[in-house]
């Protein structure tokens, strides 16, 4: 009668263990559908048909840098800048971090198996069940068990979280879309690299130029003081007029070292962009005024999305963000683990050998999900969700800068054209006004104030005239960037 008592608690017992693992699975469940509604936002990819009325979707930005930049000399600096510059060495390390981002998602989701052994020693007290049980225990007929008892275990353990709601998954799709942003990264790094290294040498080109202009104008000067001083000699002019013009010269010798001065300051800048110390610069030596920029096609707007490494980083750190939400909510939800141990263990490392009775095995599953107190849960999913939000305005605001750039380019193309061809018409007649100048003071017709307010006029509007034109090649690369230009 006791076998048939006890077979029925048994029973009783196990149905029990089932209400209560089946009452854990209702409340996980249900607490799994209580993750909290969120307050979403959708990016807008909608750009303006074109720039000016143009639907010419031919596209400078597409060119390569190499064919884009016909100077040599400029060409030969952007090729070692893209080689050794610190900046772009610094940003190829980030996409090898994201790479290794990529490996350890992936190894999340992947089983984890362990191989190892292990040895201790353990005295039971007496007075414990343990200690009282091996008092008593024959392992066979004469031989209790060992006291102190020692214990040897060696085997495999293996345990893996199954990726039920693809929690794991979505973190490596993640870290994918990072990756692919830290690519992109680079590729906007290259075209700034690009852009700078074309900007300073245009600088430099135009001050020497302006250096040249100014030794011209020495030349100019130093022979109307000259002129002035026989005048003085003649009585036709006073000690005042010889005074005046000798302040001129120094004036405008005065003005040549400031300019050597930024000549050095451009070439290190572009010595330090190309990753080198202090040298000078290899550069075209033709006349810097003769310098055609290149004709840039603006295309159409959507092509941005497309061109620009800066558009498609920010579109990458959106996708990125909206899997961080999907992560972020499979934490309100149960997780499944299995773990399983196969191995060897005995008392006596003589017996390990020992098989099957040596042999230890287990397997296992654990499920478990928040009831109470999921505080740090909710407050990961609303940041996960503000952080998406934030990377929409982001890619928005990208895409607004990207047009922006580019229209603000196309119109400052069009005016220092303008502003070129006024400017080299106002030193053409500036240029003939000092010869006149010259001319009449020679005859004594005009002041020499004239002859010096003349001169020093010209010599400004040269100065003008190189900066226009600097500022015209300039646009070219600045244009040729905000078109995605430079890392292809």
């Amino acid at each position: 009668m006791l076998f048939p008592k006890l077979k029925k608690l048994k029973m009783m017992r196990n149905k029990q263990i089932l209400n209560w693992v089946g009452i854990t699975l209702i409340a996980l469940s249900y607490t799994a559908c209580k993750a909290p509604s969120l307050v979403q936002k959708t990016e807008n990819k909608a750009v303006p048909v074109s720039y000016n009325g143009s639907q010419d979707s031919t596209n400078s930005g597409k060119i390569s840098w190499k064919v884009f930049f016909t100077d040599t000399a400029l060409v030969a600096l952007i090729d070692q800048g893209l080689q050794n510059n610190q900046e772009l060495n610094i940003t190829t390390q980030e996409i090898q971090i994201a790479n290794n981002e990529i490996a350890a998602r992936k190894g999340e989701y992947m089983p984890f198996v362990s191989l190892g052994g292990t040895a201790g020693v353990e005295k039971a007290s007496r007075y414990t069940l343990p200690g009282a049980t091996e008092e008593i225990t024959e392992i066979k007929p004469g031989l209790r068990t060992p006291d102190p008892l020692t214990d040897f275990r060696f085997g495999a353990t293996a345990t893996w979280e199954v990726d039920i709601w693809h929690k794991l998954r979505n973190a490596r799709k993640a870290a994918v879309s990072r990756y692919l942003s830290s690519v992109e990264g680079r590729n906007f790094m290259m075209t700034n690299v690009v852009s700078e290294i074309a900007t300073n040498y245009y600088e430099l080109l135009a001050l020497d130029s302006q250096l040249a202009i100014v030794q011209q104008n020495i030349d100019i000067q130093t022979n109307a003081l000259r002129i002035v001083r026989m005048e003085k000699e003649a009585t036709r002019v006073t000690e005042l007029a010889v005074r005046r013009f000798q302040a001129q010269v120094l004036n405008t010798q005065n003005l040549q070292y400031d300019i050597r001065q930024r000549i050095v300051e451009t070439e290190n800048r572009i010595n330090f962009l190309v990753g080198r110390y202090p040298q000078p610069v290899v550069r075209t030596h033709q006349n810097f005024e003769t310098l055609m920029p290149s004709i840039v096609q603006a295309g159409i707007p959507t092509q941005l999305l497309e061109n620009r490494p800066d558009v498609k980083q920010a579109e990458n750190d959106l996708a990125a963000a909206k899997l961080d939400v999907q992560v972020a909510k499979a934490n309100f939800y149960p997780r499944l683990g299995l773990s399983a141990v196969l191995g060897f263990q005995s008392f006596n490392p003589l017996y390990l050998a020992k098989m099957p009775k040596s042999i230890i095995t287990s397997l296992a599953a654990d499920l478990a999900g928040p009831l109470v107190n999921k505080n740090l849960i909710k407050a990961t999913y609303y940041s996960a969700n503000a952080k998406q939000i934030q990377a929409v305005y982001n890619y928005e605001r990208t895409i607004l800068n990207a047009y922006i750039e580019v229209a603000n380019q196309v119109s400052r193309i069009g005016n220092l054209e303008k502003s070129y061809d006024l400017k080299k018409s106002e030193v053409e007649a500036l240029t003939e006004s000092v010869n006149i100048s010259n001319r009449l003071f020679g005859s004594a017709r005009a002041d020499y104030m004239e002859v010096l307010l003349t001169q020093r006029d010209a010599l400004e509007s040269r100065f003008d005239l190189v900066e226009t034109k600097m500022n015209q090649m300039n646009a070219m690369v600045s244009i040729y960037r905000a078109l995605g230009g430079g890392w292809k």
